[in-house]
């Protein structure tokens, strides 16, 4: 789930991993499940929103991936609705991955050894509470109730994948923290897994 409205691929990530392809037909009849619209494009290859992290997460591209790009109209609500029907397919096994930023204003980006600013800790503090909270009605209406969250996100992109990746685990479920710190003064990457405890140098919790 990546936050580009039109998804566009970098450099040298031109071509899908191996099997995608094969798999793509049997996740479109499952995506039809969920009644909504979309368009399968066997063409394009990963944005730079789907490649980055798979890098990390499965180095050798042995995985089958599709890639879903968020409707330019996704709102908190929509983006929820989209998590709550990728839910079955979570529930099969399929990774949801939601891939943005916690904090995304390029306007602030900084260059060289500079101080976290504040704004983005605040706000990335809120967030976390309300996710170990498993307060989803709170975490939907993050860009409303959020401290700085305007500042934090002058536009929604980089933000909603997490609602979708929220939504799609469906019920209270074991968290654990990714604190990726915050890179530029201003992007805050921590990221969450929710649905398991993993045994890694990072803070888990467990929903109550």
């Amino acid at each position: 789930m990546t936050s580009g409205a039109s998804p566009r691929c970098s450099t040298a990530c031109s071509t899908l991993p191996p099997g995608a392809l094969s798999w793509q037909p049997a996740s479109s009849r499952s995506w039809h499940c969920t009644r909504l619209a979309a368009h399968l494009d066997l063409q394009r290859g990963l944005d730079h929103g789907a490649w980055v992290p798979l890098m990390h997460l499965f180095p050798d591209a042995h995985v089958p991936v599709v890639q879903v790009s968020l409707p330019f109209d996704t709102d908190e609500t929509k983006a929820f609705g989209l998590g709550q029907a990728l839910a079955p397919l979570a529930r099969d096994g399929v990774l949801i991955v939601g891939s943005g930023s916690l904090t995304h204003n390029l306007h602030e980006f900084r260059t060289g050894k500079v101080a976290e600013a504040a704004y983005a800790q605040e706000f990335s503090a809120w967030v976390r509470q309300a996710v170990l909270d498993g307060d989803m009605k709170r975490l939907g209406h993050t860009l409303e109730l959020a401290p700085h969250a305007n500042r934090a996100h002058p536009t929604t992109e980089h933000f909603l994948p997490l609602l979708v990746a929220a939504a799609a685990a469906s019920e209270p479920t074991p968290v654990t923290v990714l604190n990726g710190g915050i890179r530029h003064g201003v992007l805050a990457m921590e990221s969450y897994v929710f649905g398991r405890r993993l045994e890694l140098n990072v803070e888990a919790h467990e929903n109550a």
